[in-house]
């Protein structure tokens, strides 16, 4: 039996916002200042490959500033689009977990107390989450909706040493049951096109993450980004983008892969286009979602449609 959210046929984010606070919820993309361990030399100064300087922060606020200042500034430049809503504050850039605990609150508490804030949402790694961190967390997720980013990308490990992510699918296990158990959400970043990677292991990291107590999912197509170390790769012609026909029937797969209750918080990602040296179709955004959504429908395809915990 055919489910929509919406008029769509996957669980949106927007969709469950609104179900869940009655109104439309902005994210308004904050950058604290932190590092990353996989930069600073505890793991690794290379960071993973595809990463950006600004640590997948190039649409975030500018650390330069603070938490108050980045959240007005962004607020002010939405208002304009969208009259009234309330507010996520999103730690999206490096590792939001990565400083001590005294710290953490402080930024954290800071975004928290902005007026319409209602929810707060933190991208961080599987290997940052102390338990003094956690404690934290559940403490602040008394106060307002939280969730947790863990940046997963695939569930193969040869794939993550080429990529250099710095740590292992146990490390992810153990922090994702850390998490459970302490009732944060937890939110899944898998990335698609990623060097040596076939279909069938891209699908493979789904039907994982389909059968995990993991609340939302972000797909990402590898986008190949200037100053990055993945452009050795692809120079060496070791990386070869996937076509955008090949991405559309991977993710409409997916989808139909996904648990119902599995919020979908987004099906591409950006890139800043004076950054990007491919695939250049990937700017289309609004194309590509247009195309997800009538393949969904040529296919008969939904979300839960083929999802097995088998």
């Amino acid at each position: 039996m055919k489910k929509e959210w919406g008029g769509k046929r996957y669980y949106s984010l927007n969709y469950f916002l609104r179900e869940k606070f009655g109104e439309k919820v902005f994210k308004i993309s904050l950058d604290a200042g932190f590092s990353c361990p996989n930069r600073d030399g505890t793991i690794s100064k290379g960071g993973c490959i595809f990463c950006s300087e600004r640590g997948s922060g190039d649409f975030a606020g500018s650390r330069n500033f603070s938490i108050s200042s980045q959240f007005e500034d962004i607020k002010k430049m939405m208002s304009k689009k969208w009259k009234k809503g309330k507010y996520i504050a999103y730690f999206q850039a490096y590792t939001n977990t990565y400083a001590p605990v005294n710290v953490l609150r402080e930024k954290y508490e800071e975004a928290i107390k902005e007026d319409g804030v209602v929810a707060l949402a933190i991208a961080t790694r599987p290997d940052c989450l102390s338990d003094e961190v956690l404690n934290l967390l559940e403490e602040l997720n008394n106060k307002v909706y939280v969730w947790v980013e863990l940046g997963l990308q695939t569930i193969n490990d040869n794939t993550a040493k080429i990529i250099n992510r710095g740590y292992t699918l146990d490390t992810f296990e153990k922090a994702l049951c850390k998490l459970n158990k302490k009732n944060i959400d937890v939110v899944v970043h898998t990335i698609f096109g990623l060097p040596k990677e076939t279909h069938e292991d891209m699908l493979n990291t789904i039907k994982y993450i389909s059968t995990k107590s993991i609340k939302g999912i972000k797909f990402h197509l590898l986008h190949l980004m200037k100053g990055t170390p993945l452009v050795k790769l692809y120079e060496n012609g070791e990386l070869n983008f996937l076509e955008e026909e090949e991405y559309i029937d991977l993710v409409t797969k997916s989808i139909a892969m996904l648990p119902e209750n599995m919020v979908i918080h987004r099906l591409t990602g950006d890139s800043p286009r004076e950054l990007l040296i491919g695939p250049m179709w990937s700017l289309k955004k609004w194309e590509i979602l247009n195309s997800i959504d009538r393949e969904l429908i040529k296919k008969d395809l939904y979300q839960g449609l083929y999802f097995s915990t088998k």
